[in-house]
């Protein structure tokens, strides 16, 4: 008599440890291996059928093993191949076409989201995992959670992480000019004016530029630099920037209302104040301005009082023409 089949919570744990064996980061992997060697592959009669069992519907999706060309059955084959699959889908047969989908259902994410912020608009966000994101104005992201890593793809604007730790579940953020991957640390990341800048708060956080914008992140290869708290960096085009010093506290700060800025292009410190103005900041057309830079912090209510301190701090002055519009222009 042929042996009944192992409970399916069996075959559901053994799937997820085999998923992470094929799936999972390094660490997760071994894990994973050394669980299934200890408790499953010498255990119980019916754990070690439970995990065949996994092992054989993770197989069966793999379509690496599948022939290109297969003649067609005749008739009567296709008729008895018919009786025999009804007949082990009676048997117990069902419960196999749906856990068949193991490894596709293990590729999958959990939890997706795609998130977009208005001018002037900040956003908050609780992820299933416990993670929390913060959105600046004029942000578009998306979001995936896997069973074996959790990644944000930042296509514009700047966000703030604070990565709840998960070491089966890796988070990453990959924009056009690079990535980032941690465990569970406080960190920003910004897209603007062709780079990406990442700054560490709290944790430490590993920084991957693309090989040219666009292009996939190989977060496999060991990171070319990692960042502890009041760290930041650059990418763009042209790869890392120097290693760059800043408060930690300073990280993100746009949350608590304040705009700081570290030896930032005075274009892109128009830029970050524009996303929160009516009447946008204009730059003015001599080369001169975008090579000054400004260091300091300013309270987002109070734009005004920005630009009245401006020219005390950079040679430039703020013209203004009959529509209320601004220019920076140079001294």
């Amino acid at each position: 008599m042929a042996s009944s089949e192992p409970p399916r919570k069996l075959v559901e744990a053994a799937l997820l440890l085999v998923g992470r064996v094929h799936k999972g980061n390094s660490d997760a992997a071994l894990a994973a291996e050394q669980e299934l060697a200890a408790h499953w592959r010498t255990g119980s009669p019916e754990c070690q059928a439970a995990l065949e069992t996994a092992e054989r519907l993770w197989a069966s999706t793999d379509g690496s093993h599948l022939q290109a060309n297969v003649p067609p059955p005749s008739r009567q084959d296709s008729r008895r191949a018919r009786r025999n699959t009804l007949g082990l889908l009676s048997l117990g047969g069902l419960t196999a076409v749906l856990w068949g989908g193991g490894r596709w259902a293990w590729q999958r994410p959990v939890f997706e989201q795609e998130l977009q912020t208005a001018h002037a608009q900040q956003r908050d966000l609780s992820l299933p995992d416990g993670s929390e994101l913060s959105l600046a104005p004029n942000t578009h992201t998306r979001i995936a959670i896997y069973r074996d890593r959790r990644e944000v793809q930042l296509l514009r604007g700047e966000m703030r992480f604070r990565v709840a730790p998960d070491t089966d579940r890796p988070f990453s953020v990959t924009t056009d000019w690079g990535g980032v991957r941690v465990l569970g640390t406080v960190f920003s990341v910004s897209v603007r004016e062709q780079q990406m800048r990442v700054a560490v708060a709290e944790g430490r956080v590993a920084v991957w530029p693309a090989e040219r914008p666009g292009a996939a992140v190989d977060m496999k290869a060991a990171p070319p630099v990692t960042l502890t708290a009041g760290d930041a960096i650059a990418a763009d085009q042209r790869g890392l920037g120097p290693r760059l010093q800043v408060p930690a506290d300073s990280v993100g700060a746009w949350r608590s209302g304040w705009l700081v800025f570290h030896n930032t292009p005075l274009d892109e410190v128009l830029d970050q104040w524009n996303d929160y103005l009516a009447r946008p900041l204009r730059l003015g057309s001599h080369p001169q301005l975008r090579q000054l830079r400004l260091s300091g912090s300013f309270p987002l209510r109070q734009p005004q009082a920005f630009l009245t301190g401006l020219p005390d701090m950079l040679p430039v002055r703020v013209l203004r023409n009959g529509a209320g519009d601004v220019s920076v222009e140079l001294r």
